[in-house]
C-alpha cells in the first residue's frame, strides 16, 4: 500500500540477464527491465499549482515503489472537459466564459515555472514523467492545446500536441500540427511514444509513431470502458510494446463548489478510471484498476519488444506500404 492508496504491483521477470545483446549497439534502443507506473488520480481541479503538488507527492510514491517511468492521465493539470458534463460548454449558457478563463488560468506552460517543478523532482527521484496537461502557449494568450509532456530531470524531452480533439473537445482544445509525432529514448530506461486518447484509433498516427520503434507505449486517456481496454490490447500486439493506459478517477466530489457550470443530477462518478499495464503479446499485466486513486505498477522487460518483432513487425517485414500505399508522401517506398 502507498499512503492509503492501492498499489497493484505484477511483474513480469522474463529473463535473467538484462539490458545489453551481444554484437547490438546499445545506443540504439536498450533492452532494460523498466518499473513502469501507472497514476490514476484525480486533479485538483481548476487549480493548476494544486494539483503539481500532488502530482510530484505521487511521483515520489510511485519511486518509492521502483518506478522509473511514471505516467499521468490525459489533461491531468487540471481539468478534462468531459463529455458527461462540458456539452453546456458549446452554448452562450451562463457561465461558459468563466470556465473558460479560470481553465485557461490554470493551464499550463510549457517553458514556464510549473514544469520547472516537475523537472526538478525528477531529477530529485531519478525519474521520467509522462504527464497530460491543458497546455496554453508561452507567448501570447489563446488557444489551449490537449498535450502529452514526456520530462526528465534534464527537462522536457517531448511534447505532444493532440491531433483531433474528440466531440466537445473542441470548443476547449485547438488540433495539434502533428509535426511531434514521434519517440524520445529515455536515458537508462526505454524508447517512448504514444497518442492521446482517440488519437489511439487513427491507424495512420499510429503508424508514424511505429515508425520510431517504441518500446513502451504511451496512452493518456478518458474512457473508462470495456471496448478501451481492447484497444489496449490490440495496440500492444500491433505495436510490439508494452502499453501503458492511464484515465482519470473523476468522483463528483472532486468539483469544486464555484464549479461554473451546473453539473448533471444524480452522477457520483464522470471517470471509473481503467488504469493497465499490457504486455507485447496483448496480456493485461496490471490492472484495470476501477472506482477507485490508485498507482499500478509493473515491471516492463524490454526484451519482450524485441521477441515480439520476430512473428509481427508492423513497419518491417509485416508493414508492406510498397503495395498498400507505394505514392503515399510520408510512407516508405
Amino acid at each position: 500500500m502507498v499512503r492509503g492508496r492501492p498499489v497493484l504491483a505484477f511483474e513480469d521477470a522474463g529473463p535473467a540477464a538484462r539490458g545489453a545483446i551481444d554484437g547490438y549497439d546499445p545506443n540504439m534502443a536498450g533492452f532494460e527491465t523498466v518499473c513502469v507506473a501507472a497514476i490514476q488520480a484525480t486533479p485538483v481541479i481548476l487549480d493548476a499549482d494544486a494539483t503539481i503538488d500532488k502530482a510530484i507527492e505521487l511521483l515520489g510514491e510511485a519511486a518509492d515503489g521502483g518506478a522509473t517511468l511514471v505516467v499521468f492521465p490525459e489533461c491531468f493539470v487540471s481539468l478534462y472537459p468531459s463529455g458527461a458534463w462540458a456539452a453546456q460548454a458549446a452554448t452562450w449558457t451562463e457561465g461558459c466564459d468563466e470556465l473558460w478563463e479560470r481553465m485557461w488560468a490554470s493551464s499550463i506552460d510549457v517553458n514556464g515555472p510549473l514544469v520547472d517543478r516537475l523537472t526538478t523532482a525528477c531529477a530529485e527521484r531519478g525519474v521520467h514523467v509522462a504527464i497530460g496537461i491543458n497546455e496554453r502557449e508561452d507567448d501570447r494568450p489563446g488557444s489551449l492545446y490537449n498535450t502529452l509532456l514526456v520530462i526528465g530531470g534534464e527537462g522536457v524531452l517531448h511534447r505532444h500536441r493532440k491531433l483531433m480533439p474528440t466531440m466537445h473537445e473542441r470548443v476547449f482544445h485547438g488540433v495539434g500540427a502533428g509535426d511531434d509525432l514521434g519517440v524520445v529514448e529515455l536515458p537508462g530506461s526505454a524508447r517512448v511514444g504514444g497518442l492521446i486518447c482517440w488519437e489511439n484509433r487513427m491507424p495512420l498516427a499510429r503508424w508514424r509513431v511505429y515508425e520510431g520503434g517504441p518500446q513502451i507505449w504511451l496512452a493518456p486517456n478518458a474512457d473508462d470502458s470495456d471496448g478501451w481496454i481492447a484497444s489496449m490490447r490490440h495496440i500492444a500486439i500491433e505495436a510490439g510494446a508494452f502499453v501503458v493506459s492511464v484515465p482519470q478517477f473523476i468522483p463528483t466530489s472532486a468539483f469544486p463548489e464555484d464549479f461554473p457550470l451546473a453539473l448533471p443530477d444524480g452522477v457520483d462518478v464522470f471517470g471509473r478510471g481503467g488504469a493497465c499495464i499490457v504486455s507485447p503479446g496483448g496480456e493485461v499485466v496490471a490492472g484495470p484498476l476501477y472506482d477507485a486513486e490508485g498507482i499500478v505498477i509493473a515491471h516492463c522487460d524490454l526484451r519482450e519488444t524485441l521477441h515480439a518483432k520476430r512473428y509481427f513487425d508492423v513497419v518491417g517485414h509485416y508493414g508492406r506500404a510498397d503495395v498498400l500505399a507505394p505514392s503515399h508522401p510520408t510512407l516508405p517506398s
